[in-house]
């Protein structure tokens, strides 16, 4: 439940957001979503957080970071930390949960709503909080994938749980025509 007069924040964990909508088949336009939120209350802010590879040459989400920092959203990046485990296989580690939480806890006495994208059952305690401050918390994930991508204790924790597959037709991004092959022109011979 959402109220047109209420001050809103949107705190996006980037990672867990596009695992949820690849999770059901769907890529996310993140300019319909934030028109969607700023329809349901007054939008003070839109953050995104994601770790970034720094020594890659070409990382496939900076177009995205690029945009959604030129159009409204607060971008919160720090670097991936790439190791090797003990059976020698490339890991990347970049988790944004202390970043996501402190910034929410700051905002919170400025904010009626927050609306937290992410399943992960480590924001049980920040909705805890967020909620003994009087604000209300409503999370966005998905119970429909296999398995479901938002912890149990968070769904029964917020106030409001935003189905994802829900917003699909609100905040999916269009499904591309597949391109047509140009026809063939055969000339009839004489």
């Amino acid at each position: 439940m959402f109220y047109r007069d209420e001050r809103l924040a949107l705190f996006i964990d980037g990672s867990n957001l596009y695992a949820a909508s690849k999770a059901l088949g769907f890529d996310i336009d993140y300019k319909l979503l934030r028109t969607e939120f700023m329809r349901r209350g007054k939008l003070l802010r839109a953050f995104y957080y994601t770790a970034l590879l720094e020594n890659d040459e070409y990382s496939p989400i900076r177009p995205l970071v690029d945009w959604l920092n030129y159009n409204g959203f607060t971008m919160v990046t720090k670097p991936a930390k790439e190791f090797t485990d003990s059976l020698g296989r490339r890991k990347v580690k970049g988790n944004m949960d202390i970043e996501l939480a402190v910034d929410a806890m700051e905002l919170a006495p400025h904010v009626d709503h927050i609306v937290i994208f992410s399943g992960d059952g480590d924001f049980k305690p920040l909705i805890e909080s967020l909620q003994r401050k009087g604000v209300r918390v409503s999370v966005v994930s998905t119970i429909r994938s296999q398995p479901p991508m938002i912890a149990d204790e968070l769904r029964r924790q917020c106030d409001n749980f935003i189905e994802l597959d829900e917003l699909r037709d609100v905040i999916g991004r269009p499904e591309r025509e597949p391109r047509e092959e140009p026809q063939k022109v055969l000339a009839e011979e004489d």
